[in-house]
């Protein structure tokens, strides 16, 4: 897979051999069992949160931290959903859309795009450049659900069949597998990082038109 790690902690193995653990069940439309979700953020902690949250609703996680490795594995893994990020060094979240929207390969997948920016002045972007849907950090994840669950009921996700099986291909490793108190420590809402630098009114908006044009 290139080197990228395909990240499914929430313990489908755990299961399969009688724990107690068990995946979260809602009100609202769910996507296809095990289906792979691809979360792109330059932030570790956006990942780890965002990626715990989709373990916990029965999806394996992919993870690229840039908009180059976003895309390259985008082609390879054909993910069912893609969060992505606004504001990335290099390669910003619009590029990307828009890279991924001309690819023959990638032109399909639903997207969500995702930002900290308090303006948000991206929602009228992503609307207009093809992105499916815009979730606003901080998040939790009855707002991710509640997105993936729109998905679904436009038919641009799979829904989830009652006792789906778990497909044998989104089982990890032990390798892959994070423990309990892993999990227990990532927190439960997606924070915009606190150690990144601020971004004046505008230079998202900026960015877009050049990045999109």
């Amino acid at each position: 897979m290139h080197g990228h790690a395909l990240i499914n902690g929430f313990g489908f193995l755990k299961r399969l051999l009688g724990s107690q653990t068990a995946i979260e069940h809602h009100a609202g439309p769910q996507a296809a069992l095990g289906a792979r979700m691809l979360v792109v953020d330059d932030s570790p902690t956006i990942c780890a949160v965002l990626g715990k949250m989709l373990r916990q609703d029965g999806y394996a996680v992919l993870k690229a931290t840039d908009g180059k490795e976003a895309i390259e594995l985008a082609r390879s893994e054909r993910p069912a959903l893609i969060f992505l990020d606004i504001v990335m060094p290099g390669m910003n979240g619009f590029a990307v859309l828009r890279a991924l929207r001309h690819d023959p390969l990638t032109r399909g997948i639903p997207i969500v795009m995702i930002s900290g920016n308090p303006q948000a002045t991206e929602q009228f972007y992503v609307q207009r450049f093809g992105a499916d849907d815009f979730m606003q950090k901080p998040f939790d994840r009855d707002e991710v659900y509640l997105r993936i669950g729109q998905l679904v009921q436009s038919g641009r996700l799979d829904g989830r069949l009652p006792l789906a099986p778990v497909p044998v291909e989104v089982l990890p490793t032990l390798a892959e597998e994070l423990s309990a108190d892993e999990l227990a420590d990532i927190p439960d809402i997606a924070m915009p990082d606190a150690e990144a630098a601020p971004h004046p009114a505008g230079a998202a908006t900026l960015q877009v038109i050049h990045g999109i044009g």
